[in-house]
């Protein structure tokens, strides 16, 4: 009888044993998954390694083309007209005069000699220019507004060959709790230009590693909560600046999953033409999380 136990306890090992395999490698293949559309992502036309140009406008026309007399000067090279136009800021709107025949494009619509709107405060929408593999559009920070210029030809896009990540781990996929009660609806958030912005916070979401808990601030994204966050890694083997994190939002209970495998490079991580938000002080962790992806060399 005893034999009898040992051989049915090993078969139970053996079929636990099975399972647990069966499992991790679910799990590591859809985060592979997960890699891989953020890795496409980033690739696409309004991914960030197309980027090759940030201009904060002044009042008033801003010329704009190749030619080193322009107040925006693009990059060498471009495939636009050497004086292509100017766009002018007034009155909280800037609006796009190119220059005759300058082949640019408003939302794929020919833009020549016509003047066109192309940043409206009351407009959810953002127009895009383009001229050749040249796009671009106006982006606001705080009172200033600027040009962000992409080239679908860009060096960065040939160049990319993927992010180095820690192998995925389901140790790190932790159950968290968010609390709510006793903190403020706005948390200040700085971005790489000074800036500071009050957010809309959801809590505080908790968590537990090796039997101590933490605490990081979470702001609301609708259907999401997103986490700007630093940890021991980032002086060695991960962005300097911290990671970004995004995790569901609680159940009735509280409870949600936060996924440290998940943690990715903000855009600064790929471009100097980025306006990243840096974690607030309240979310630098004293531990390394050894999870996610790790700094990419190349910037």
């Amino acid at each position: 009888m005893k034999g009898i136990r040992i051989i049915l306890l090993a078969m139970v090992l053996v079929v636990s044993a099975g399972t647990y395999a069966q499992e991790a490698a679910g799990y590591a293949g859809s985060i592979e998954q997960w890699h891989s559309e953020r890795v496409e992502g980033l690739k696409k036309e309004n991914g960030w390694l197309n980027l090759v140009g940030l201009y904060w406008l002044k009042p008033g026309k801003n010329y704009f083309g190749t030619d080193a007399s322009n107040d925006i000067v693009f990059p060498k090279g471009s495939p636009i007209a050497a004086k292509a136009g100017y766009v002018e800021w007034e009155d909280h709107m800037v609006v796009l005069v190119p220059a005759e025949n300058s082949g640019i494009t408003l939302n794929k619509r020919s833009a020549d000699r016509m003047a066109s709107i192309v940043y409206h405060p009351d407009s959810a929408r953002v127009p895009v220019a383009a001229a050749g593999s040249l796009r671009w559009s106006i982006i606001k920070r705080d009172e200033k507004l600027g040009i962000r210029l992409r080239d679908l030809n860009a060096a960065a896009l040939a160049s990319f060959k993927g992010i180095e990540r820690y192998p995925a781990d389901t140790r790190w996929k932790l159950e968290a709790t968010l609390q709510t009660s006793g903190f403020p609806d706005r948390i200040s958030i700085t971005n790489v230009l000074g800036q500071t912005n009050l957010q809309k916070s959801a809590g505080k979401l908790a968590f537990t590693i090796d039997g101590r808990t933490y605490r990081l601030d979470a702001l609301d994204e609708g259907d999401q909560l997103f986490v700007i966050f630093a940890d021991q890694t980032n002086s060695t083997e991960t962005y300097p600046s911290g990671r970004f994190l995004y995790v569901t939002k609680p159940d009735a209970s509280g409870k949600t999953i936060i996924d440290f495998n998940k943690a990715y490079n903000p855009p600064c991580a790929f471009t100097e033409y980025a306006t990243c938000p840096l974690p607030p002080k309240e979310n630098s962790l004293p531990i390394s999380i050894t999870a996610g992806e790790k700094k990419y060399d190349t910037h």
